[in-house]
Order: C-alpha cells, then structure tokens, then sequence
C-alpha cells in the first residue's frame, strides 16, 4: 500500500475555474489541480524563489519543483492544443482554515 500523500498548502480556493479557448474549436479539456495552480502564482505570478513557495506550501523543493514542473506542462498542453483547462481537485488545504476543513478531489481526465 502506497503512503497517503501529504496535504500542500494554498493560500485560497481559486475564483477562476475553467479557461477556454476562444475562437477555435476545443478539442478536449485537460485539468490543473488546485495546488499545481498555487506552484504557478507563488513562481511566476509572486516572483518567489522556489525554496521560499516550497516553505509556504509545506513541501519539500524537489516536490514543489515536480509541481511546478507538472503545472507549466499542463498548462503549455491546454495552450498549444486548444484544450478546455479546468482548475481543481487535487491534495491540499487552505492555509488559516482548521484541519477538519481539508479539501480533497480527484482529477479530472
């Protein structure tokens, strides 16, 4: 049995929950987890170093640079193919919140 992953911090629920294109014909959708999406604001949107936005989302920085990682891919895919992007899901908990409001979803294919 496989260790259960531990919980990534966000700062807050995102507002914006799809993107899609305009203009073309969509030609699937792709998702982006909840915490993928917080590795991007800290790093591109913050301009934090990776070591700082690891602390702040309570991962290791080899962990938070395969978010990332994973993250900018997912997003390159859905801009270069067409696809539909839909923000949520994932392993995570809103910093500030108690631990019994943890949110948890899967991905969507």
């Amino acid at each position: 049995m496989p260790r259960p992953k531990k919980l990534r911090f966000v700062s807050a629920y995102p507002r914006i929950q799809a993107f899609v294109p305009k203009g073309v014909p969509h030609t699937g959708e792709i998702s982006l987890s909840v915490e993928e999406l917080e590795a991007i604001r800290l790093s591109d949107f913050e301009k934090l170093d990776q070591e700082t936005a690891a602390d702040i989302m309570d991962v290791s920085r080899q962990t938070y640079g395969r978010i990332l990682s994973n993250a900018r891919s997912i997003i390159g895919n859905a801009l270069i193919t067409g696809k539909v992007l839909k923000i949520g899901g994932g392993n995570y908990e809103i910093r500030g919140r108690r631990r019994h409001q943890r949110r948890r979803g899967g991905r969507i294919s």
